[in-house]
């Protein structure tokens, strides 16, 4: 089998995750990680994988750590036939003009603007729209979940219109000694909040409308959702909806998972990479309906969700994999995506 060449470019939050998800998979072949730092994370990814110095004064600053250095952007891009750009917010798109002069096809995460690649990505909602481009966009962690959740009542016929309201966290859990907020909560300054927008760049039709507020913890985001259906139906029938996305998982707090910390320490005991969930964790025993009205909340591992996302975003562009199930699939059993964690 031939392998697709991978390249990550940026190994923070999502560049390490996804170099680790690469790696797993029997059809690709990760070729290198190109970045500016010398730090402790950029040490830590030379242990594994070919480092790629984007500019001269990081590759100055590597050899003065010691960073064995494989080449340069230009060595990266020409080794790769897709880039997944993982760099700071607005660094992507500045990156993508270099992509598209080497040829190379690319990947960009939620933090750019959908123009960037004039194509937004979510596996279950649109892939087949995806397959040979040039470049997408994986959007964000809370658009990821926004899409699965309401792609997956509106395919069952359930869906009408949506209102949800978000309780992000402040920062990255590594980072949050750097720049997190305390006691206080801070509401983005306008409802709709881009997360309802931006669900749309997947899909026009969806009726969804988002407030986000801004929470001083880091473990995940929490999303409270309104939902009007298209008729009267049970609970059955949503679960049964919902069930329809394979990277939807069911939790109860009668098992004591009752909040984002207990459903961390769940993904560690269960040996998750990082502790990582890449499924929309949704409360099985608090969601309700009530005639044509769907009342539920559910969890986003900010750091871990958009990462099978992103390789199936690969087979899309490269044309490895034209059915989109077969993708999914494949991706879902290298990362032990599952329905039902216990």
């Amino acid at each position: 089998m031939k392998k697709t060449k991978v390249a990550v470019n940026g190994y923070g939050v999502i560049g390490k995750r996804v170099a680790e998800a690469v790696a797993l998979q029997d059809d690709m072949e990760l070729v290198g990680i190109g970045d500016v730092a010398a730090d402790w994370r950029i040490k830590a990814a030379a242990k594994k994988y070919d480092i790629f110095a984007n500019t001269e004064e990081g590759r100055k600053a590597m050899g003065n750590q010691k960073i064995e250095v494989s080449g340069d952007l230009d060595d990266l891009l020409d080794a790769a036939d897709v880039v997944v750009d993982c760099a700071p917010k607005k660094f992507g798109a500045q990156n993508a003009e270099k992509y598209r002069r080497a040829g190379v096809k690319f990947i960009v995460q939620g933090g750019e603007k959908h123009e960037t690649a004039s194509h937004s990505f979510s596996a279950e909602n649109n892939y087949a729209s995806a397959l040979g481009r040039d470049a997408t966009r994986v959007v964000s962690c809370n658009t990821t979940s926004i899409v699965r959740t309401l792609s997956a009542l509106k395919r069952t016929g359930l869906l009408k219109k949506a209102r949800g309201t978000l309780l992000r966290r402040a920062t990255d859990p590594w980072e949050s000694h750097k720049n997190g907020i305390m006691n206080t909560l801070v509401p983005e300054p306008e409802i709709p909040s881009h997360q309802g927008p931006d669900a749309q760049s997947v899909d026009p039709e969806l009726d969804v409308l988002t407030a986000a507020v801004k929470v001083p913890e880091t473990l995940s985001h929490l999303h409270y959702w309104t939902v009007q259906l298209t008729k009267q139906t049970s609970k059955k029938e949503v679960l049964n909806a919902f069930a329809t996305s394979t990277r939807t998982a069911f939790i109860n707090m009668s098992d004591d998972l009752s909040a984002n910390n207990a459903v961390k320490e769940l993904m560690l005991d269960l040996g998750r990479s990082h502790g990582d969930m890449y499924e929309v964790a949704i409360w099985e025993d608090m969601l309700k309906v009530e005639g044509d009205e769907l009342y539920y909340a559910y969890l986003v591992d900010n750091q871990a969700i958009v990462i099978p996302e992103t390789i199936d975003a690969i087979r899309a562009l490269t044309e490895m994999e034209t059915d989109p199930q077969k993708s999914i699939d494949k991706t879902n059993q290298s990362l032990g995506i599952t329905q039902r964690f216990i």
